[in-house]
């Protein structure tokens, strides 16, 4: 695995998220109250840009465009696509599907994640 500096600590305030690039990943670094995470920054529904969307309860991040929520610690599927209504037809074609997660690592007020 290599590290890639994404941000200064201080750049993510708690409950943030800041999409950067590690490597030939674009990923998305959430700050949580117990610290920090990484994901893939695309929904793997549609592949929408997950640092537009938002941190919600419990850990999750939702996606902009049709509300699938992930868990950010673990990137597991917590509520697959549901808006708008009729979406639902097009996830009969489309399996839910985990994001990928990456190690996050704060050295020196410097945020790095391993790929």
């Amino acid at each position: 695995m290599a590290r890639h500096r994404v941000c200064g600590e201080n750049d993510i305030p708690v409950g943030g998220m800041k999409a950067g690039q590690a490597g030939n990943e674009t990923i998305v670094v959430f700050r949580l109250d117990d610290g920090f995470y990484s994901t893939q920054n695309q929904c793997t529904h549609l592949f929408a840009s997950l640092h537009k969307g938002k941190i919600v309860e419990g850990g999750q991040v939702e996606c902009p465009h049709h509300r699938t929520r992930f868990d950010i610690r673990t990137g597991q599927v917590v509520c697959w696509a549901n808006h708008p209504p009729g979406i639902q037809v097009l996830n009969f074609l489309l399996a839910k599907k985990a994001l990928k997660t990456y190690p996050v690592v704060i050295e020196s007020g410097q945020v790095f994640v391993e790929v």
